[in-house]
């Protein structure tokens, strides 16, 4: 890897927790994604909020400058629609049930050593690892 390729995800991940201790700063919430998209589409009762709307935005945003920019990796998607659609909606309901997702829990809830985070984020990662031992090694997997 050239130094280069190694200060994008350094850049990426410093904006990333710059983007989450303002919004703490500034509007004392923590910044997960879940919740945000919650707001932006009204499910946390009332309208949309514009703030989650505008991050929303923000992320749409950085992907698209990041592939005119970047146009490294070239992804090949060998997943069925059907269960690239039932994996984002199991996801979906786990960030409700789990009252947020790796984002909110992972980048701001250890960051601010929330119990509720940090397990919350060991059973990410636990769950993880073993989808990904089942899925390569015993489900015969790629």
């Amino acid at each position: 890897m050239s130094s280069f390729n190694f200060l994008w995800p350094l850049a990426g991940g410093l904006l990333i927790g710059l983007s989450a201790a303002l919004y703490l700063l500034l509007n004392g919430r923590v910044a997960g994604i879940s919740g945000l998209t919650a707001s932006a589409v009204g499910l946390s009762g009332g309208r949309p909020g514009l703030l989650g709307l505008g991050f929303l935005g923000g992320i749409l945003a950085g992907a698209a400058a990041a592939f005119a920019f970047i146009r490294e990796p070239n992804l090949t998607i060998t997943a069925s629609p059907l269960l690239l659609v039932a994996g984002g909606l199991l996801v979906g309901f786990g960030t409700r049930l789990g009252s947020g997702c790796t984002s909110g829990h992972g980048v701001c809830g250890l960051a601010r050593l929330s119990p509720r985070s940090i397990v919350s984020t060991l059973t990410f990662m636990a769950v993880a690892a073993v989808t990904v031992t089942v899925m390569r090694h015993l489900a015969g997997g790629a």
